[in-house]
């Protein structure tokens, strides 16, 4: 590809997440012919131009794998996220809670629509990354392989999501070829993301240029080994799957250190001075960056983020778009776990809220002060104000959509290569050098209450858990850690209500089914050759 295309990708990427190329097997689990308008590797993609547009397609299924699925499914299910019913809004035919209370069913109603969503929007992903290394391998040329091994990694990445969010029920296609295929196995899925992952990794470049920036790097690939081999105990594994012990990384805790470290000894890479710039609307300078979904902000292209919206009350930002949602909020016992030292209790607005525009204090629209509370003492009955928000994703207020911010979404960040490290040293009983790793992070963030050393494995355990919440609350990491954790079917809450009820005791654990998502009946509607998840 020619150096002046390349420098074209993110505008390319922009204008394709507006109107996406139809590409052949976009739902490659049940279409069985081609479409007299689909793209194949025989019938297009013949300049450097158009190759280019194919790979920033790719990407481009990244933003809508993250709104539907990664994020709303991944922490709204757990004690980081709750969307309460405010009067009539946010009810929705009972989902936003249904997802939160882990009460779903293989044929819940719109609840699946997320589920289903997530399934469709990541083959989505897939299918377009399966034609593209046709494509390459087809057209060839001196920079084929550099191409091939990024679009691999996109794929893994893609496969990654899947297999966390539905274990093995996903089949695994690598081919354009049309078909109803499989479901694969959870063991087999692992290997083949580890597989793709190690083969494209030395292909890979150490570092972009800024005209590429967003592409992925031999860092963001080595960054997807060390989650991977982190979270060996639950991926690799077909059956026996711990819902309520810890899943421990074994026999892959070394793998996991060797790719971290991979990251980590780069010198790509260092840990942001202040926490808060690595999700500001400029964050794509953050020095934590390792692979991030890149949004832009740019008029109004709605090819930004919407975290704020999702988050904020209707007052607090005038967009030309109309305003906020007022919908995401966080649970008291989240929001107390953060201590008042720790910078990172930032992301939360809690108390009287204010306007992003003029800094003065908002009413609700009844005229009162708009107090966001901590507490939620009933989710199906709340008011305006009830709740903590997020304010991670700080807005601009120059924003004229709802989805308009610029703030990148940051996949992988330098701070869990230190985590994922320090976890992984613990299980393999080196607790003194974990304890080194964990301070690195939360000593930064925390000075005045830094890490106590001594503890036990068990103990550790349980502190790198909570930095990883104090971390990463909002990136889509909780289900994933809650699960390796054994934590997922027990976590509760205080809110009546909420999850096991008012006193937040469980009488035991939940059904461990819900470690997993149900396939969609959609899908299994469509694809007789796939298999229901256990206990749906």
């Amino acid at each position: 590809m020619q150096t002046n295309t390349l420098q074209s990708f993110r505008r390319v990427g922009r204008a394709l997440l507006v109107a996406p190329l139809f590409f052949v097997g976009q739902s490659c689990t049940e279409l069985t012919e081609v479409p007299h308008d689909a793209l194949t590797p025989d019938n297009a993609f013949k300049t450097d131009a158009e190759l280019l547009a194919g790979v920033a397609a790719v990407y481009a299924q990244m933003r809508a794998v993250e709104w539907v699925g990664y994020v709303t499914l991944q922490d709204l299910t757990t004690d980081v996220s709750i969307v309460p019913t405010r009067g009539s809004d946010w009810y929705d035919n009972g989902r936003w809670l249904e997802m939160h209370r882990q009460t779903w069913t293989a044929n819940s109603g719109s609840a699946l629509d997320d589920m289903n969503g997530a399934w469709n929007n990541l083959f989505a992903g897939i299918a377009k990354a399966n034609l593209m290394i046709e494509v390459v391998t087809k057209a060839g040329g001196p920079n084929a392989p550099a191409t091939l091994a990024e679009l691999r990694t996109l794929r893994a990445w893609f496969y990654y999501m899947l297999q966390d969010m539905f274990g093995g029920a996903p089949p695994l296609v690598s081919t354009t070829e049309l078909k109803k295929n499989p479901s694969s196995t959870r063991t087999a899925l692992f290997t083949f993301i580890k597989d793709e992952l190690v083969a494209a990794v030395p292909a890979l470049p150490l570092t972009r240029p800024a005209s590429e920036y967003g592409r992925v790097t031999r860092g963001a690939a080595n960054a997807m080994l060390a989650s991977l081999y982190l979270n060996a105990g639950v991926f690799n594994k077909n059956t026996g799957v711990s819902a309520t012990a810890y899943n421990t990384c074994a026999p892959n805790c070394q793998d996991a250190i060797n790719a971290a470290d991979a990251v980590i000894n780069s010198g790509n890479y260092s840990l942001a001075p202040v926490w808060k710039n690595n999700f500001s609307a400029t964050n794509s300078s953050s020095p934590e960056n390792i692979f991030v979904l890149v949004y832009t902000g740019e008029g109004s292209s709605g090819l930004g983020g919407n975290w704020p919206f999702r988050t904020l009350h209707y007052n607090q930002l005038n967009s030309g778009w109309g305003g906020p949602w007022n919908g995401f909020a966080t649970l008291a016992e989240t929001y107390n776990a953060f201590d008042a030292t720790d910078e990172r209790r930032g992301m939360w607005l809690q108390g009287q809220a204010y306007s992003f525009e003029t800094g003065l204090a908002v009413n609700d629209r009844a005229g009162a002060p708009l107090i966001f509370t901590v507490a939620i003492p009933n989710a199906d009955q709340a008011g305006e104000g009830t709740g903590v928000r997020f304010n991670k994703f700080t807005p601009i207020p120059s924003a004229t959509t709802g989805n308009g911010m610029p703030n990148d979404f940051p996949f992988f960040r330098l701070a869990e290569m230190y985590l994922i490290k320090a976890e992984a040293l613990n299980e393999l009983a080196q607790t003194a050098a974990a304890t080194t790793e964990l301070a690195r992070v939360h000593n930064l963030r925390n000075s005045a209450n830094p890490i106590a050393a001594g503890m036990s494995q068990a103990q550790m355990r349980d502190a790198i858990l909570k930095e990883r919440l104090l971390e990463f609350a909002g990136e889509g990491k909780r289900r994933t850690d809650l699960v390796r954790h054994g934590k997922f079917t027990s976590w509760t809450e205080a809110s009546l209500n909420g999850v096991c009820g008012a006193t937040g005791v469980c009488a035991g654990p939940r059904n461990a089914k819900y470690i997993l998502f149900p396939v969609p009946v959609t899908q299994l509607g469509s694809n007789p050759n796939l298999v229901q998840n256990p206990g749906y």
